[in-house]
């Protein structure tokens, strides 16, 4: 018989590097992305395309302190080469903090798509693809994106992609259609 441990639905009930880091990540929010918000938000309503000055140092400080790429499950990631090993119950509470921002979770390289794309990156990506994109990414040195649309499916619920993909001898045959 398995027997299971507490479950942690409260920050008191996670492991002490969670506590640590989502105590960490609470006074980081609070004190350096919540006081530059406006800043941020002025910078966006420009429609310049431009990346807010500020935003690389925010970014730095957070990779300083070991606030970076968070979102990678331990599971994913058990050897912790990518992520900071926690688990996805552990990662939630510190997006019920990053949450308290809309800018919180690019500052911590936590933002999708790039959390997706780089946890595919990483279970099926070549060596080759790893390098071009998924070292970048985790970096924060680029951004991804995920295309989805298809005629007759408006949704951002990707349940919803009706293409497919099937292996057909030593090839990969997808049927569908993406729509621009």
């Amino acid at each position: 018989p398995v027997v299971l441990g507490p479950l942690a639905v409260t920050v008191d009930s996670l492991s002490p590097k969670a506590q640590k880091m989502h105590k960490e990540v609470a006074e980081f929010v609070r004190e350096l992305i919540i006081p530059k918000e406006s800043e941020m938000i002025q910078h966006s309503a420009k429609e310049d395309w431009s990346i807010w000055e500020g935003l690389k140092d925010l970014k730095d400080k957070a990779k300083s302190a070991g606030l970076w790429n968070m979102f990678l499950p331990v599971e994913s990631d058990p050897e912790q080469k990518y992520g900071v090993g926690l688990t996805n119950l552990e990662y939630a509470h510190i997006c019920e903090l990053t949450g308290l921002s809309s800018f919180a979770p690019e500052v911590f390289n936590c933002s999708a798509p790039d959390t997706g794309n780089m946890e595919v990156l990483i279970k099926y990506g070549t060596k080759e693809q790893q390098e071009k994109w998924l070292i970048p990414l985790l970096e924060g040195e680029i951004r991804s994106c995920f295309a989805m649309t298809e005629p007759a499916v408006a949704s951002s619920d990707a349940t919803n992609i009706q293409s497919s993909i099937e292996k057909m001898g030593d090839e990969y045959v997808i049927n569908g259609r993406k729509w621009w």
